[in-house]
């Protein structure tokens, strides 16, 4: 089973960035890596007119492509992230991005004062990635291990050290 890491915040906070850098991270060590987005918005992935948006639009459950170099799954309705991180046993981490109900550990984006109440509200925290402009509150108000929003080399020792030795 793969370590699972949720990056989590307010629109806004630099939480696809940080899956960004972190999965570079994890790459350049060999690791294999798979993320998950949640989307608050209804997201359009298939283009209008296209085979695979015909099945859709006419009522296939699931639709499926492949081609040499990637596949996809189509569904008309939304999946819990436990059936999303189902697809993704063949990876050594995902990152999640979103899902904040989830209990999986996360790392919590603060960017201005009103994203602290996530420090309370949220479980598991592994740590809270800071803006610079708010490195001097956390250091002050919070139990949770504090980095840099820039330090993401320290981020991804906090991950690492979740992950079984080979």
């Amino acid at each position: 089973m793969p370590i699972i890491i949720q990056i989590v915040g307010y629109k806004n906070t630099g939480k696809t960035t940080l899956v960004c850098r972190l999965t570079e991270h994890l790459k350049l060590a060999g690791y294999k890596v798979g993320t998950v987005k949640r989307d608050a918005h209804d997201f359009q992935i298939d283009t209008p007119g296209t085979d695979t948006w015909k099945h859709q639009a006419a009522g296939a459950d699931i639709t499926a492509i492949t081609s040499a170099n990637r596949t996809a799954i189509l569904k008309p309705y939304s999946e819990p992230l436990d059936q999303l991180l189902a697809h993704m046993s063949e990876v050594d981490v995902v990152l999640v991005e979103g899902f904040k109900d989830a209990s999986y550990p996360k790392i919590i984006m603060i960017r201005s004062a009103q994203d602290t109440a996530l420090l309370n509200e949220l479980t598991n925290p592994l740590a809270a990635a800071l803006w610079p402009e708010m490195s001097n509150f956390m250091a002050d108000n919070s139990s949770i291990p504090a980095i840099d929003v820039n330090q993401t080399a320290l981020m991804y020792q906090k991950i690492i050290a979740l992950l079984p030795l080979s």
